[in-house]
């Protein structure tokens, strides 16, 4: 079982392993950047449609984002039982590199497969909160990281992933680190990186788990969280999509990741009023299975294993 709790020490220090040398995903230097974006160039999706696919990974979490000039970039990586599936998923789609990584946060239904992503793919980079958890899932990702000879970075407000640069043709793209706005919160997961994709006209938020005390932060900031597509928080649970949030977003139409016949009575009622009073189109995994969404910049397109 990879669930039991392991000594905190041994976490720390895994942990300061992964980020040494990191205090956190800091604008690089821009000559560099600017170096490695002249440098780069790959076939992979050169040519096509954004593409966005939130993986049918039950009660759990799964996105993989591929950019039209070949980056792409995975947002966790489902439940532990999840690992050979999500392998498979990812290699059916052709993918030998992943550019980023990201763990939204630590709980086991949103990284349980990043140890093996990362054993079984090229890695670019790991992007997770700063914050640790006590259990074998956890120490799995952090080992693995070690293993690569990678390095986490600090997925926190403020910071813009490096997309590279767009093909000729290619309408912009880029992406935002919305929060975690604060360095230490009583639920974990309010920890949980919020990502903004934007390309072209149309945007994406990916919300983890975060709940209404993230949801309040973001808010109160001012920040620009309105998207066509919200990935909606914490698989559809009361502790988040208040109506202020949600009337920010403003979405057209809404993704919640979650598991048939789960426990937890996700997606709840109220949480599908309020989508509903919102006028957003509601797609759920427990129903529809894997949902991809393409964009051209401007119009979107969504396929669904079962329609």
């Amino acid at each position: 079982m990879k669930g039991y709790k392991i000594g905190s020490f041994l976490l720390v220090i895994l942990l300061a392993i992964a980020l040494a040398g990191c205090a956190g995903l800091t604008n690089p230097n821009p000559q560099d950047s600017q170096d490695k974006r002249n440098n780069y160039k790959e076939e992979q999706n050169i040519g096509s449609p954004l593409k966005v696919s939130f993986i049918d990974v039950g009660q759990a979490d799964a996105a993989l984002i591929q950019i039209p000039n070949g980056k792409n970039i995975l947002i966790d990586a489902g439940k532990n039982n999840d690992e050979e599936f999500l392998i498979k998923y990812l290699e059916d789609q052709g993918i030998e590199e992943i550019h980023i990584l990201i763990g939204t946060h630590p709980h086991e239904d949103h990284i349980g497969g990043m140890d093996k992503v990362i054993e079984n793919f090229k890695i670019g980079q790991v992007i997770m909160p700063k914050v640790t958890h006590n259990t074998r899932t956890f120490e799995d990702v952090l080992l693995a990281v070690q293993g690569k000879g990678l390095k986490i970075k600090e997925g926190k407000a403020g910071v813009q992933l490096d997309l590279g640069l767009p093909e000729e043709g290619m309408p912009p793209v880029s992406a935002e680190i919305l929060a975690p706005m604060s360095g230490k919160y009583e639920d974990m997961n309010n920890y949980s990186i919020v990502l903004r994709l934007v390309y072209g006209a149309n945007a994406f938020l990916f919300t983890g788990d975060a709940e209404d005390v993230s949801e309040k932060e973001m808010l109160a900031s001012g920040v620009n969280l309105k998207a066509d597509v919200l990935k909606v928080g914490h698989h559809g649970s009361n502790s988040s999509t208040t109506k202020d949030f949600l009337a920010a977003v403003d979405p057209k139409h809404a993704v919640i990741s979650v598991g048939k016949d789960n426990s937890y009575g996700h997606p709840t009622e109220k949480v599908l009023k309020r989508l509903r009073e919102m006028e957003a189109v509601i797609y759920r995994t427990d129903q529809a299975g894997t949902i991809t969404v393409t964009s051209d910049g401007s119009t979107l397109t969504f396929a669904l294993t079962n329609p």
